[in-house]
């Protein structure tokens, strides 16, 4: 495994996105956070507590469950959502961990439309590491990290599951 972030790096990324997030949607009026479970979850936890201490303002914040409306086999039935708010013309900021295939995200998207209509969904990543089977692309990235698709993957790490904030690449296998 190759660290390619350490603490610092991921708490000076989230408090840019937290910035930007603010500056685009033009302050805090009508914005709600979502994170997908399980670690966008933590991620956009924090990017509230940042909007927090920035604005004085605790925005809403909720937990997305992915897994039923997925299209591959990590589809499950139960959902572990827990979005205790309208979403109907909110502007919505989904915060994932990695973003990857886009894959998770159009999930994400469909249980969101299935709950509300928001006036806008924008999506917020902390890794984008490409290769895109979806037309997807992040509004707020903390670090764009080019991987290989075959031999890479990228693993974040959190205090609140893991004990450390870090990023690594992990190879899966050897190049040939």
């Amino acid at each position: 495994m190759k660290k390619i972030l350490e603490a610092d790096d991921i708490k000076r990324s989230l408090i840019r996105i937290s910035h930007e997030i603010l500056e685009k949607n033009k302050g805090t009026e009508n914005l709600v956070i979502i994170g997908i479970l399980t670690r966008g979850y933590y991620i956009a936890k924090r990017i509230v507590e940042n909007i927090e201490f920035f604005e004085g303002v605790k925005v809403p914040l909720g937990k997305l469950d992915v897994s039923p409306f997925r299209d591959d086999e990590k589809r499950k039935t139960e959902d572990n959502s827990e979005i205790n708010f309208d979403l109907n013309n909110k502007n919505v900021v989904l915060v994932d961990d990695v973003l990857f295939t886009g894959r998770t995200v159009r999930a994400a998207m469909d249980a969101i439309t299935s709950r509300g209509r928001p006036s806008i969904l924008r999506l917020a990543v902390l890794i984008d590491r490409g290769h895109r089977e979806f037309p997807i692309r992040p509004d707020f990235v903390g670090k764009n990290i080019p991987t290989s698709k075959k031999f890479e993957s990228v693993k974040v790490k959190l205090k609140e599951i893991d004990g450390e904030d870090a990023v690594y690449i992990v190879k899966i296998k050897k190049e040939e």
